[in-house]
């Protein structure tokens, strides 16, 4: 299956998700979450606050962002996480 939506029909809807549902949850634990770009249907994300380098962001990426969004939006979404000070690399690149 591909995607049937294009990068920027995706960009509302997943803003929106993030906003309304993905990031209050990470901010009970001091997280925070910042859609970096969309493309090509993988959504790039930065893990902020204490997520950051936390040893448990993996499955945060994975059953939180990643599944949420997949649920709501669509099943063939992935998510990459862009570590910091690797935003002009992955983005540009």
């Amino acid at each position: 299956m591909s995607m049937p939506f294009s990068d920027e029909e995706l960009q509302a809807p997943v803003e929106n998700l993030i906003k309304t549902k993905i990031a209050p949850m990470m901010a009970q634990d001091g997280g925070a979450i910042e859609l970096m770009q969309i493309k090509d249907g993988r959504v790039f994300v930065q893990l902020q606050g204490a997520c950051n380098g936390c040893a448990a962001s993996g499955s945060t990426l994975k059953y939180i962002v990643e599944k949420n969004l997949k649920e709501f939006i669509h099943p063939e979404i992935s998510v990459v996480n862009v570590l910091p000070g690797m935003e002009d690399e992955i983005l540009n690149g």
